[in-house]
């Protein structure tokens, strides 16, 4: 009997020892994300967003998803845009390292907008026409990592990894201000809203679409709404 009492409490033991394993296995990116259709109001709120982007994939392997663009009017949330198509990062959304060709999933703040051609009419986002000298640093151990430089030497030289903002799928693009309060080297950098390669095509992380739909997006912006950008996998 001795024994026997030992073997049942040695098992119960092992269960509770075990049971939070297999709790905190089944915690996959698509568990995580549960609840993202009643979750991103309320970051938007934190935020002070009246106005958000929303982009939903499928799975957080999707290298496919759909925008929305809502506004927050008396207290509810309205549909201003709906149904574009966009293209995510080649291997999904859940961006945790630079390089991994992951979209960032959560929700961040939209900052300012640039692009290789002259700004829009009608744009109210601030505005900034990029050239030959300008870059995005994306060298995790570089002092300008995951910021904006204009730089008239050699950026070779100087940075072990940079992107040529004069490039055509920036013709206009948008600035998602992740990673930057505080800016974490090697948690990624330079994702943007800008130009697809064409239906399909993934990204390196960033959010693409046509260039008339990104025209149309850009040009319901507005600073005055604060908006922002929620990225997830639909309910």
């Amino acid at each position: 009997m001795h024994h026997a009492i030992c073997r049942r409490i040695m098992k119960s033991v092992m269960c509770l020892l075990l049971s939070p394993v297999l709790v905190l296995g089944s915690f996959t990116p698509e568990a995580a994300s549960a609840g993202f259709a009643a979750s991103w109001p309320y970051k938007a709120g934190k935020l002070g967003a009246s106005q958000m982007v929303i982009v939903t994939a499928s799975s957080s392997r999707s290298t496919t998803g759909v925008l929305t663009l809502r506004e927050n009017r008396d207290g509810s949330w309205k549909t201003v845009l709906s149904g574009i198509p966009v293209t995510l990062g080649a291997s999904g959304i859940g961006k945790t390292k630079e390089g991994d060709k992951r979209t960032p999933s959560g929700v961040f703040r939209l900052g300012e907008a640039f692009g290789s051609a002259a700004g829009p009419e009608g744009l109210k986002l601030p505005y900034s026409k990029v050239g030959s000298r300008d870059y995005w640093i994306d060298d995790p151990g570089a002092a300008e990592y995951n910021q904006r430089v204009t730089f008239t030497g050699d950026p070779g030289s100087r940075w072990a990894s940079y992107e040529r903002l004069l490039h055509p799928l920036y013709k206009y693009a948008v600035v998602v201000r992740y990673n930057d309060e505080p800016v974490v080297p090697g948690k990624g950098s330079a994702i943007f809203l800008h130009i697809w390669r064409g239906a399909g095509q993934p990204t390196a992380g960033c959010i693409a679409m046509s260039e008339s739909n990104l025209l149309k997006l850009m040009k319901q912006l507005d600073p005055e709404l604060s908006p922002a950008i929620a990225i997830g996998i639909a309910d």
